[in-house]
């Protein structure tokens, strides 16, 4: 199967992606890396790998919906049958959410539907989990639609929340079970366990 990885910054989860399709613990492949960010390690990575990858916006393309019309074309080029968003910081075009409907997925750092939503990313979401007095948090993984975290869970695995945690230690400690985690669920899809559309 081809999958492209959407990625905005760090693109950790795409190296894990990727070491996961090249150690055979998922039977696919990683055909094309787009990013909003120019300067996104995500593309260094991808570019290291021998992936094609690409940096597309909108003040790139002029306005969103050109921008959609080149991320479809890009996606029919290395004939995409599924769609990763790996700390992808953008909505995607309802274009291509309709064209790609129930084949694209995204990783959050919490047990949606709680810690959801617009600016619910990165460090903010531990911040919140912690100041929710929270014992448990964890990482989700669901299909994509036209609103922040709001599609269909596909799988959630937790992670605990310890006496003492400060985000960043809470970061590090979702974010270790994060890589396991995307990988055995991304086998799961590939193989048929969780349906694609």
């Amino acid at each position: 199967m081809n999958i492209a990885v959407f990625a905005s910054h760090g693109g950790s989860d795409l190296q894990a992606i990727i070491d996961g399709c090249k150690n055979n613990q998922i039977n696919a492949r990683v055909s094309v890396v787009i990013s909003n960010n120019g300067n996104s390690m995500a593309l260094q990575r991808a570019e290291a790998e021998g992936i094609p990858a690409y940096h597309l916006s909108a003040n790139k393309s002029g306005n969103e919906e050109a921008l959609a019309t080149e991320i479809l074309d890009i996606l029919a080029k290395y004939n995409v049958e599924m769609i990763f968003l790996a700390g992808y910081m953008r909505m995607l075009h309802i274009s291509v959410l309709e064209k790609y409907n129930n084949r694209i997925f995204n990783i959050h750092p919490a047990l949606l539907p709680k810690f959801g939503g617009k600016g619910m990313h990165g460090m903010n979401v531990h911040t919140a989990v912690i100041k929710a007095k929270e014992s448990e948090t964890g990482v989700t993984i669901h299909r994509v639609n036209a609103e922040y975290d709001s599609g269909e869970i596909v799988a959630q695995t937790t992670v605990p929340v310890l006496k003492n945690d400060t985000p960043e230690i809470l970061a590090a400690r979702v974010l270790d079970r994060e890589y396991e985690f995307l990988v055995e669920v991304i086998g799961d899809i590939v193989n048929g366990e969780i349906t694609l559309g």
